[in-house]
C-alpha cells in the first residue's frame, strides 16, 4: 500500500502557499462562512453585513431575518420579546380568527420590509435557532466553525440561543448593546454612547430610585468593542465602485455638490416641521455658495417634514430631490459629494458620511437628549462634524481622519478569534 504523505510543515521548502490548515488547528479552526441575523431594518442589518464584508466573508454569508407580525393589535405588542409576541399573536388568531381588530385591516401575515426594492427576497430565510444550530453542528467537521453576526433587539434571543446550544461550533458577535448578560455572546460591538447611563450627567437626570433599572449598569468588559458611531458597508472600495457607477449622473453637476440627508424624529431626537423650516431657511442662505444640491429622505421621514422641504426647495434650479424610486443614489452621493448636511437623528447616516473624510454639517443636534448628546459631543471633539447654520461657504473645505470603525472592529474580531485558536479564511 502506498504510504499517505501529510502536507509538509511550514518550515519545509516543499510547503507552498504558507501554513497548511492542518498545522493551524486544521479545518476545525478555520472560518469560511457566516450567518447574518437581521431584523428587517436596513440601518441595523447594514451593520452586520458591513462587518462581514470587512472580514472578507461578504460573498460567503447567508442572511436570516427575525420578523414580527405587524398591524392592528401587533403595534401594541412590539415591546415584547419577539418569540413571546409571536406566541400571543398565534393564540389571538386562534381565538379571534381573521378579525379586523387583530390585523388592522391588513393581510394576516408576517411583515417583510422592503429590501433593495423587493418584498421578502427568496434568499432571505426566517431566523430559526434549531436550523442554524443544526447547520453549525452537522457541517463543522467539513466546513469548520460558523461565524454568527446579529444586530438589533429582536435578534438577541436568537443569537444567544445559538451560542448556548452550539458554543463549540460558532463564534457569535452581537452588534448594538444587548442590555444585560453580555456573556451570552463571544463579542459585543456597541457605540460608546450606549454606556451614557453610567456617567454622572445621566445619573443626575434619573431619580436615584430608578438607577438600578437603567441599563447598562456595568462598565464594558474585555469582550465589548466600543465605537463612536454605527458600523456600515462604506469603505474605499465601495466608494470607488460607486464613483464609477454614478459617474455619468454626478460628474457633470456644477461644483461644489452639497448632499442633504434627512432622517426623521426619534426617541432621543424629537422634532417636527419646525426643524424642516430651519433647515430650508439655512439652505436658502447656503445656495449661493453651492453649485448644486441633492436632497434625499429616509424611510423614517414623516410626510409633513418632506412636504415642507419640497415646497420650499423643490422648484429651485440648483436643487434635485430624490423621489425615493430605485436606483437609490445614496452610494453615489457619498462618493461624489463635496459636503454633507445631515439631520442629527441618524447615527447611521452620520457614521457613513464621516467615513469619507469630507465636511459633514449637522442640523438639529440641539434637539437631541440623553445618549445622543454624548454621540454628537464625540463627533465634534474628534473634528468630524460642525453645526450647520447656512452661513458656511461650501467652496471652502476641511478634512479629518475618516471614521474607519468597521475595519477596526473587524481587526478586533480577528484578534478574539485568534485567542480561541481560530481564524478567518476569506
Amino acid at each position: 500500500m502506498k504510504p499517505i504523505r501529510l502536507p509538509e510543515p511550514p518550515t519545509s521548502p516543499r510547503a507552498i502557499g504558507g501554513m497548511p490548515d492542518i498545522f493551524e488547528g486544521g479545518v476545525y479552526g478555520v472560518i469560511r462562512r457566516a450567518v447574518v441575523i437581521g431584523n428587517g431594518f436596513p440601518s441595523s442589518e447594514n451593520q452586520s453585513i458591513g462587518l462581514v464584508r470587512a472580514l472578507g466573508l461578504y460573498d460567503k454569508h447567508t442572511l436570516y431575518r427575525v420578523t414580527r407580525p405587524r398591524g392592528g393589535i401587533n403595534e401594541w405588542l412590539h415591546w415584547l420579546p419577539v418569540s413571546l409576541h409571536k406566541r400571543i399573536y398565534y393564540i389571538l388568531n386562534l381565538v379571534c380568527g381573521y378579525s379586523h381588530l387583530l390585523v388592522g385591516g391588513r393581510a394576516n401575515k408576517l411583515y417583510l420590509p422592503k429590501e433593495n426594492g423587493a418584498i421578502g427576497l427568496s434568499s432571505i430565510l426566517e431566523a430559526d435557532v434549531k436550523s442554524i444550530v443544526n447547520i453549525a453542528r452537522e457541517s463543522f467537521e467539513k466546513d469548520g466553525p460558523l461565524l454568527v453576526v446579529a444586530s438589533g433587539r429582536d435578534t438577541i434571543s436568537i443569537a444567544s440561543s445559538i451560542k448556548r446550544l452550539a458554543h463549540e461550533n460558532v463564534f457569535v458577535v452581537q452588534i448594538q448593546h444587548p442590555r444585560s448578560h453580555l456573556d451570552r455572546f463571544d463579542l459585543v460591538i456597541t457605540p460608546k454612547h450606549d454606556y451614557f447611563p453610567l456617567t454622572p450627567q445621566a445619573k443626575e437626570q434619573v431619580p436615584r430610585l430608578l438607577h438600578r433599572w437603567i441599563t447598562p449598569n456595568q462598565p464594558p468588559d474585555k469582550h465589548v468593542i466600543l465605537t463612536v458611531g454605527a458600523l456600515h458597508q462604506v469603505d474605499s472600495t465601495a466608494l470607488r465602485t460607486a464613483a464609477i457607477t454614478w459617474h455619468d449622473e454626478f460628474a457633470p453637476l456644477p461644483k461644489p455638490l452639497l448632499v442633504v440627508n434627512i432622517g426623521g424624529p426619534s426617541r432621543y431626537c424629537r422634532y417636527g416641521t419646525d426643524l424642516a423650516k430651519q433647515l430650508t431657511a439655512s439652505l436658502h442662505n447656503a445656495l449661493e455658495k453651492c453649485g448644486s444640491v441633492r436632497i434625499s429622505f429616509s424611510r423614517r421621514t414623516p410626510e409633513k417634514i418632506s412636504n415642507v422641504v419640497i415646497k420650499e426647495l423643490g422648484s429651485h434650479p440648483k436643487v434635485y430631490i430624490w423621489n425615493g424610486e430605485e436606483p437609490n443614489p445614496h452610494m453615489g452621493h457619498l462618493a461624489w459629494a463635496d459636503n454633507f448636511v445631515i439631520t442629527a437623528d441618524s447615527v447611521s447616516m452620520l457614521s457613513e458620511a464621516c467615513s469619507t473624510g469630507k465636511p459633514v454639517y449637522v442640523v438639529g443636534a440641539e434637539r437631541c437628549r440623553w445618549k445622543f448628546v454624548e454621540f454628537h459631543k464625540a463627533l465634534r471633539e474628534r473634528g468630524l462634524v460642525r453645526p450647520f447654520t447656512g452661513l458656511e461657504d461650501m467652496s471652502e473645505t476641511w478634512s479629518y481622519p475618516p471614521l474607519n470603525e468597521t475595519a477596526e472592529a473587524a481587526n478586533r474580531v480577528n484578534e478574539a478569534l485568534a485567542q480561541r485558536g481560530w481564524k478567518i479564511k476569506a
